[in-house]
């Protein structure tokens, strides 16, 4: 018998009051007895909830995963401490110097806006903005410079909701010395108006350059022979 099923049967057997002959109570249908009682709500007012027990075996959990690896670990609890705050500093390191994380997929949103503006506003206001060290929107309004000097110069076809990437992929068919360079500044335009990035001088002075670059590249027409194609190709390259 066990130590509780002697007791209860203990408890069970007092002798009554009334001087009859005590009542005993088998240890199973005891035990029973017992679980039901002690199943009532009355004795359960004062539990943790669902959520408190699930929050308790939580950290419970995490006491007994940093105390293995306290115990793992070479110099104990502060060796780990150590470990943790350098693997911390490198991820901060990291997202510092490289960002949020580029963008996989290419933007729908148009390029311009309701208003339409010359490139020659564009461009004065991405310099206003660069003056204010304001690089995600000199960055912004340089690439829709560079876009709308393209559509004065009939070298892209004036399309209301033209994307960066579109208008980079059209007007790589007639600058084929840029086609890489146009890409690039359709990736940057759309990682800081979507992705969530933050440009930089540098990324605004090297669109900035382009832009300056194209205003003197000839184009290359869709008849021109290969000679004509060499010669234009020679001269966006000086």
């Amino acid at each position: 018998m066990s130590p509780a099923g002697g007791v209860l049967t203990a408890v069970l057997a007092l002798p009554r009051a009334d001087g009859e002959p005590p009542v005993t109570v088998p240890r199973d249908p005891a035990r029973e007895a017992a679980r039901r009682e002690l199943s009532k709500r009355m004795y359960h007012e004062n539990d943790p909830n669902l959520l408190q027990r699930a929050l308790n075996a939580f950290w419970e959990w995490i006491d007994k995963l940093l105390g293995a690896a306290s115990t793992a670990t070479p110099g104990g609890g502060l060796g780990l401490l150590v470990i943790v705050l350098t693997a911390a500093a490198l991820v901060g390191a990291l997202w510092w110097r490289l960002g949020s994380p580029r963008r996989t997929p290419t933007s729908a949103v148009p390029l311009f806006d309701d208003r339409p503006r010359s490139a020659a506003e564009h461009r004065a206001a991405a310099e206003a903005h660069a003056a204010r060290n304001h690089w995600n929107r000199a960055v912004q309004e340089r690439m829709r410079a560079v876009v709308r000097s393209l559509e004065e110069r009939a070298l892209l076809d004036p399309r209301p909701g033209r994307t960066a990437d579109e208008a980079a992929a059209e007007a790589g068919r007639t600058l084929p010395a840029h086609t890489d360079r146009l890409r690039a500044a359709a990736r940057d335009f759309d990682d800081v108006t979507y992705g969530g990035r933050t440009a930089g001088p540098e990324t605004y002075h090297r669109l900035a350059q382009l832009d300056q670059d194209l205003e003197r590249t000839k184009p290359v027409l869709a008849n021109s022979s290969p000679r004509t194609a060499h010669s234009a190709h020679q001269g966006a390259a000086e």
